[in-house]
């Protein structure tokens, strides 16, 4: 489990990144509440700039929220070693559930199978792209979640020699 200072570096960072190279990702506000090996957890809060006509999650928002969760896993991965490797989502499918009316929890649980997909990537000279399942949470009042949605997002890995991402 991270230390909470790692929750906010990380959270800031994402933020950071948000908003020097994707502003719509830095009005989404994510919070990162767990980032590790095998699992990461991205909090979006339902707020006025992400809400829909019905008051609920707009689908942008939980795409966006998508993205960060099974990009921030891999970032992470491609971090812990070192490398410079070139990441984009191919293909990106979801089915919405229910409707999200309160703050939406983004779990990755594939860390294993994107370490793999790096080691994939730096051993070959070709694009890796292989599918991350994800799954978006609501908190219910019992302290429980409900999935709301699930999304399965084609991450794409190149060795880079600019870097990550």
């Amino acid at each position: 489990m991270a230390l909470l200072s790692d929750m906010f570096k990380q959270t800031w960072g994402i933020r950071l990144f948000g908003w020097i190279k994707i502003p719509l990702l830095a009005k989404a506000w994510p919070t990162v509440l767990e980032l590790g090996e095998q699992r990461c957890v991205v909090r979006l809060p339902l707020s006025r700039a992400n809400r829909n006509h019905l008051g609920s999650m707009y689908f942008g928002a939980l795409a966006i929220g998508a993205d960060c969760a099974g990009g921030l896993i891999a970032v992470e991965q491609i971090r812990r070693k070192k490398a410079k490797v070139s990441l984009v989502f191919k293909s990106f499918q979801a089915q919405f559930l229910k409707r999200p009316e309160s703050d939406v929890y983004f779990v990755c649980e594939e860390g294993g199978k994107i370490r793999d997909q790096v080691d994939r990537a730096l051993a070959s000279e070709d694009r890796v792209t292989e599918p991350v399942n994800l799954r978006a949470d609501v908190k219910l009042p019992d302290g429980t979640f409900e999935t709301v949605a699930t999304f399965v997002l084609e991450l794409s890995l190149k060795q880079s020699t600019k870097g990550v991402i």
